[in-house]
């Protein structure tokens, strides 16, 4: 899957040279099939993220969304044109990005990517989605995949959506695109926050972070650990939406960091199983349940975070429960059907 994506990515590359489009990095592979187990699908689901950084004269800007009726916390990228003036010479050099942009065009035949994939500064998530599945689909017969496997791209405004078959598997990959916070494990993404999202924000995600978690404790835990028998079978267990798969993972994150990693022996399944079951049930009679990674100071230091995600106050996963007591009672009464 991951070269897949990676040989979409190269390819889509040396179309783009000399384009100002956004630069394709290194694909990342984040979620369950990266960290070893699945939920119920009957298809897999691969889900990567694809970094963007600015092309040649461009540059992004964070800024934090302002609406606070939001949930999350979420961003917008502002693009600006680079000067490339001598210092203290704004407009001597004809080919400024800033102050000459039209000159720019004309010379180079290419629209800089306010013009493309922009919505007044702010860079369009749904204009990008667009952007990239057309790339993919042109793209396609000249990767080795193609001559053994069918693709076929499905509708989605805020990811690239692939499936893939041959004469005996299929399989989904969802290509999500961020911009990388800092030098961190902290991305801003396309992925959804409902469905009135607007198409120039973009949430901040912590998977890729998650996965890093996991890979970490993956080198600790014994061999035949038992905490990703206990994600998969409660993850399967889990026929209704009124909490989270993520609910699930947390708290068994949260295990992970606390309990002595001998103790997740297969041998000790069954009392695992008991402590995240039991977890679960506090978190939701006391409405309440952290973010793992939010604030978390306490995190290997392999994976990294920006000050402000370090000191934040964790978000409580179980909010909506506060306010909502028919929902509060639905998610009770999913937790013993579990």
């Amino acid at each position: 899957t991951m070269a897949l994506v990676d040989n979409f990515t190269t390819t889509i590359r040396r179309v783009l040279t000399r384009t100002f489009f956004p630069v394709l990095q290194q694909a990342i592979g984040f979620g369950s099939a990266f960290e070893g187990w699945t939920a119920h699908e009957e298809e897999v689901a691969y889900h990567v993220l694809v970094p963007l950084t600015p092309p040649v004269g461009h540059s992004f800007h964070l800024e934090r969304d302002p609406d606070p009726q939001r949930p999350g916390r979420n961003f917008r990228v502002r693009v600006e044109l680079e000067c490339r003036c001598p210092r203290g010479q704004e407009g001597v050099n004809i080919l400024c990005f800033r102050h000459h942009p039209a000159v720019v065009r004309r010379r180079t035949r290419q629209p800089n990517l306010l013009d493309t994939l922009c919505t007044g500064f702010y860079l369009d998530v749904k204009k990008t989605v667009r952007w990239f599945c057309a790339l993919v689909r042109a793209s396609w017969r000249r990767l080795p995949q193609s001559r053994s496997w069918h693709l076929e791209l499905l509708h989605s405004k805020r990811f690239c959506h692939l499936r893939l078959t041959n004469s005996q598997e299929s399989f989904q990959v969802k290509v999500l695109f961020g911009v990388q916070r800092c030098t961190s494990d902290i991305f801003i993404s396309s992925r959804s926050r409902g469905a009135h999202t607007p198409s120039i924000m973009w949430p901040e995600t912590y998977t890729v972070a998650e996965t890093k978690f996991f890979r970490h404790m993956a080198r600790r835990v014994p061999q035949d650990s038992s905490h990703l028998k206990c994600l998969q079978l409660l993850a399967s267990a889990l026929v209704c939406d009124d909490f989270s798969i993520h609910a699930i993972k947390t708290i068994i994150m949260r295990l992970l960091h606390t309990i002595p990693v001998s103790q997740w022996h297969k041998r000790y399944f069954l009392l695992q199983l008991s402590d995240v079951m039991e977890q679960l049930r506090l978190s939701l009679e006391e409405k309440h349940l952290e973010h793992f990674i939010v604030g978390n100071q306490r995190l290997p230091e392999e994976i990294r975070l920006p000050p402000d995600v370090l000191e934040a106050n964790p978000p409580n996963l179980f909010h909506s429960l506060l306010y909502d007591p028919a929902s509060h009672s639905q998610a009770m009464q999913a937790y013993l059907d579990m």
